[in-house]
C-alpha cells in the first residue's frame, strides 16, 4: 500500500501506544453484553474512549457471534473539521492506527463515485475522528476486513440511504454509523434528550432525530429510513453519557449503542 492516511487522534481520543490501546478495548468489551441477535447495523459513539468507549463496546460485543464472517464494514460518520456538501470519500489504500492498517476498498467506492452525492475528498478525511475512533474497536474484533470510510457533510438523509443501498451487501458487509447524542446540557436534560433520540430510533422515525440530538443525525437518518424500508427494526443497546462514564455532570456528552437487523 502506498496512500495511507496515518492516525489524527491517536494520544488524544484513544492510547497512542498498542499495547495499552489493546488493553484498554479489552477491558470495555469484557464489561459488554452480548445481544440475544446479531446486527445488520450498528450506531456507537465517537468521543475519546475514557468517555464513550463503554458504551461503543455495548455495540461491538453484539458482533461477537458474527466477528468471523465480517468482511466489509461500511462505515459513515458526520464532518467535524472540513464543510462540504455530499459524501466524501478518500482516495487512501488504508487508514492507519496504532493496530496496524484497514484496508480501503476501492472498488466499492467504485460502486457508488457515479452517485451525484458522493465525491472522492481526502481533505474531509485528514483530520477527521468520527470514523477514526472506530477503527482499533473494528480491529481487536474482526479478522481481515475491508472499509469503506465516507465522511458525511451537508446531505440528505435520502442521499444518504441511496449510498447505503448500493453498498448494502449480505452479512459479510456491516453498516456502522459514528454518532454521538446530546452535547452539553445538564446531566438530567441530556437524559431526557437522549431517551427521546433512543424512542425515535427504535422506532424509526428519522425526521425527529435534529442535530441537536446527534450529531451524526444525517447518517442516522438515513440508516433509519433504508431499515425502514427494508423491514427492519432497531433496538438500544446502551444508553449513558459522559456523566456515567468520566466527566463532570454539570454538561455532558450523550452516547448510545444501537442494532438493526
Amino acid at each position: 500500500m502506498k496512500n495511507i492516511r496515518p492516525p489524527a487522534v491517536a494520544g488524544q481520543f484513544y492510547p497512542a501506544d498498542p499495547a495499552e490501546l489493546r488493553s484498554q478495548i479489552q477491558t470495555f468489551m469484557a464489561q459488554a453484553h452480548p445481544a440475544d441477535q446479531p446486527p445488520k447495523a450498528l450506531i456507537a459513539p465517537h468521543a475519546g474512549y475514557i468517555y464513550s468507549g463503554p458504551v461503543a463496546a455495548s455495540a461491538y460485543a453484539s458482533l461477537l457471534p458474527v466477528k468471523h464472517q465480517i468482511r466489509k464494514v461500511i462505515l459513515l460518520g458526520p464532518a467535524h473539521r472540513v464543510p462540504f456538501i455530499g459524501l466524501a470519500a478518500p482516495t487512501s489504500d488504508g487508514f492507519a492506527t496504532p493496530l496496524g492498517i484497514v484496508p480501503i476498498d476501492q472498488q466499492a467506492i467504485d460502486t457508488i463515485a457515479d452517485l451525484p452525492q458522493v465525491n472522492r475528498m481526502d481533505l474531509a478525511h485528514e483530520y477527521e475522528h468520527s470514523l477514526e475512533v472506530q477503527l482499533p474497536f473494528l480491529q481487536s474484533l474482526l479478522d481481515d476486513f475491508s472499509l469503506v470510510p465516507l465522511v458525511v457533510g451537508n446531505a440528505s438523509a435520502a442521499e444518504v440511504a441511496e449510498v447505503l443501498e448500493r453498498l448494502w451487501g449480505g452479512d459479510e458487509t456491516l453498516i456502522l454509523i459514528s454518532s454521538d447524542l446530546s452535547h452539553y446540557h445538564d446531566y438530567d436534560t441530556a437524559r431526557r434528550m437522549d431517551s427521546g433520540t433512543s424512542q425515535a430510533i427504535e422506532q424509526l422515525q428519522e425526521d425527529s432525530i435534529t442535530h441537536d440530538m446527534a450529531c451524526g443525525g444525517t447518517p442516522v437518518r438515513g440508516l433509519l429510513q433504508l431499515a425502514r424500508k427494508k423491514g427492519l427494526h432497531a433496538r438500544t443497546l446502551d444508553l449513558r453519557n459522559s456523566g456515567d462514564t468520566a466527566g463532570p455532570r454539570d454538561q455532558v456528552v450523550g452516547y448510545g449503542a444501537y442494532a438493526i437487523n
